[in-house]
This record gives C-alpha cells, sequence and structure tokens, in this order.
C-alpha cells in the first residue's frame, strides 16, 4: 500500500537511514513500496533520551532505522524497558509496555514508535513536565 507524505517547505524526513529535506515548497511524495520513514518531529537524537521514557523510544527508533545496528539497539530497548516496568505501578501503563514489547517482538518498530509515545506522555505528566509533543524536538511521521 501506497505512503502519501504531504511535506511543508524544508521539512526533513528519514528514509531508510538517508535524511531528505523538502524544497521551498509545499510537496507530496508517494513511496510505492514498504520504506522506514520517519519525519523530522519523530526523530530523537541521542542527547535528547533524558527520561526514562525516551530511553525506551530512542533504541525502538535505532532499530526501526538501522537493521544493521538492531541486535545493540535491541539489548538496550530491553534493559530500558525493563527498568521502566520495574517501577510503574499503573495497570495501564502497564499493559502498554507490553504492548510496545509485543510490537518490536513483531519487528513493527514504528508501531512500536508510537505507542511509546504514550509511555511519554504518561511520565511527562506523573513528572510535571511539558507535554509529549513537546517532549520531542519540533520537527514531522510516516511509516
Amino acid at each position: 500500500m501506497p505512503l502519501k507524505l504531504s511535506l511543508r517547505p524544508g521539512e526533513r524526513f528519514v528514509v531508510n537511514g538517508a535524511v531528505v529535506q523538502n524544497g521551498d515548497r509545499r510537496a507530496a511524495l508517494v513511496l510505492q513500496n514498504k520504506a522506514s520513514v520517519l519525519r523530522e518531529k519523530d526523530i530523537m537524537q541521542q542527547d535528547e533520551a533524558d527520561t526514562p521514557a525516551k530511553r525506551i523510544y530512542f533504541p525502538i527508533m535505532l532499530m526501526y532505522l538501522d537493521d544493521s545496528g538492531r541486535d545493540k539497539a535491541y539489548t538496550e530497548f530491553a534493559q530500558r524497558l525493563n527498568e521502566f516496568m520495574g517501577v510503574v505501578r499503573d495497570p495501564v501503563v502497564l499493559a502498554e509496555c507490553i504492548g510496545v514489547s509485543k510490537e518490536v517482538m513483531a519487528g513493527e518498530y514504528y508501531r512500536a514508535l508510537m505507542r511509546c509515545r504514550k509511555l511519554m506522555s504518561y511520565e511527562a505528566e506523573r513528572l510535571g513536565l511539558r507535554n509529549v509533543d513537546q517532549s520531542l524536538p519540533a520537527r514531522g511521521h510516516a511509516g
């Protein structure tokens, strides 16, 4: 099934590890085959993984974008998810953690990323941080 991306002027995104930037006008791209795609707003730099839930998100993102580093990223993901689940008591949040794990195990990394954003929202709410939509750098999705 094709994926249509509507891009703002100058918007960046990653396709299979390659960073692509739109020109100075709105554009629409249609990807005809399966590809790992993340909009700029969904991309996290390593130094931005500064909370427990973000430390879960970051290795999932790496698994999604980089086949060659998947084993190392998985080890980091499993450790961080285990730590997070060890301190969370809310059954709804624990169910989301299990869902994230199932998505990763099924190779559905983009879905796991979007589910992990729920963990980030929960964490932000509990810690009195700003909204999760603001906790990632202001940047754009597809997947």
